[in-house]
């Protein structure tokens, strides 16, 4: 017999209870360390106060009103995204794949509204993920997302991981845009250097396609800058965002350029759900915390400190480790051994880490994690690595 809830999920046994900071609780009343924050959403760790106080005196006063309405706490959430980044204007969504979505339309929309509605082709690279609806399996590729799905969305290409030369040999007439995880996390933690994505920038730029950054998971600080792309210095056309832009809270957005957005007149697209007041308001906390200098200064701080933690792992444990990947607080361990089996020695040592492609665990804590945590978390993944060491 099925179960009530749709078994699509490999889970872990165990269930929590509350949390607080870096730490959740489990209804039997074990504390394990989260190094993996809801996969990237728990920015500011769990339980915040300031995230709690946000939410609540919102849900005291008005939950849901839809877009057919002026939204106070959308309009400032906007203004403090136009205000902090290379945007001009946003969409508000309830997720990634949601703003993944309006990516894939509103850059078709772009050239179909000056003149070239052939122009429908959208690159992206091997090992990206985009979300999970029929659009974005397409965008990304790859047997495990659509395999038994039936016919997907045309006009995608898929290119290998970080090859300009096939990037710049795929270009041509036909093509909208290429869509990009400056740091892939599903993927395995990969980062594509500054360099490409400068060159990504200028082929665009060439051929008049449109650049869209895919920062659902390496965005809102995680790298140590607010967006990963300011470490390149370059600027996309759209981004898509969500995550840890509400902080546990369902939230995404899509952040565009005027002129990318040009095509996207009144009803061209829409939502019910997104941009509600409750998720702004949280939204607008998340925001006014996290753009800060001072805190980006910490998250680099914090993750110099845990990276070297962690190298002195891979050194202690070269027949588990193989090496340490990432920027800021978006790392990853790349094993020798089975990551899974990792990931499950964590459990007996109450740490949570998540498992990514290309046999990485990946390690996505709190941004403002204590370096008491940090220690613990180096010292709980030792433990965990003596269990999962080869036999023999």
């Amino acid at each position: 017999m099925i179960a009530s809830v749709l078994p699509t999920y490999s889970r872990a046994p165990m269930a929590f209870d509350h949390g607080i900071g870096a730490w959740l609780v489990t209804t039997g009343g074990e504390r394990f360390l989260d190094l993996g924050a809801g996969i990237a959403v728990n920015a500011l760790g769990h339980a915040n106060p300031e995230l709690v106080k946000a939410l609540t005196d919102q849900a005291g006063k008005l939950w849901h009103t839809s877009n057919l309405y002026e939204i106070p706490n959308q309009q400032r959430l906007a203004d403090l995204l136009v205000e902090h980044t290379f945007a001009d204007t946003v969409f508000f969504t309830n997720s990634g794949t949601e703003a993944a979505e309006l990516a894939i339309k509103m850059a078709r929309k772009f050239h179909s509204a000056a003149g070239h509605p052939e122009r429908q082709k959208i690159i992206a690279f091997e090992g990206a993920f985009h979300g999970r609806s029929t659009g974005a399996i397409a965008m990304a590729g790859g047997d495990k997302m659509t395999k038994g799905f039936g016919d997907l969305m045309p006009g995608f290409v898929h290119l290998p991981f970080g090859d300009m030369a096939a990037l710049r040999g795929a270009m041509g007439p036909d093509v909208a845009a290429v869509i990009v995880e400056p740091l892939q996390g599903e993927g395995g933690i990969r980062q594509v250097p500054d360099q490409m994505l400068r060159d990504m920038r200028a082929v665009c730029d060439a051929h008049g396609a449109l650049l869209i950054f895919d920062e659902v998971q390496c965005g809102m600080g995680r790298t140590g800058k607010l967006f990963a792309h300011e470490w390149a210095g370059v600027t996309p056309d759209i981004m898509m965002v969500a995550k840890g832009i509400g902080g546990g809270f369902p939230l995404g957005a899509l952040l565009a350029t005027e002129t990318a957005a040009a095509g996207m007149v009144a009803g061209s697209h829409g939502s019910t759900y997104g941009g509600n007041p409750l998720a702004c308001a949280v939204g607008c906390k998340v925001m006014e915390i996290v753009a800060e200098p001072a805190f980006l200064a910490e998250v680099n701080r914090k993750a110099s400190l845990f990276r070297q933690g962690l190298e002195g792992l891979v050194a202690s444990h070269p027949d588990v480790f193989e090496e340490v990947r990432g920027q800021g607080l978006m790392l990853g361990l790349k094993c020798k051994v089975p990551n899974v089996d990792v990931v499950k020695a964590g459990y007996a040592a109450q740490v949570l880490t998540v498992p990514g492609a290309d046999n990485v665990i990946r390690l996505l804590p709190p941004l403002n994690i204590e370096d008491a945590d940090i220690a613990e978390a180096v010292a709980r993944l030792d433990v965990a690595a003596q269990s999962a060491r080869p036999a023999g």
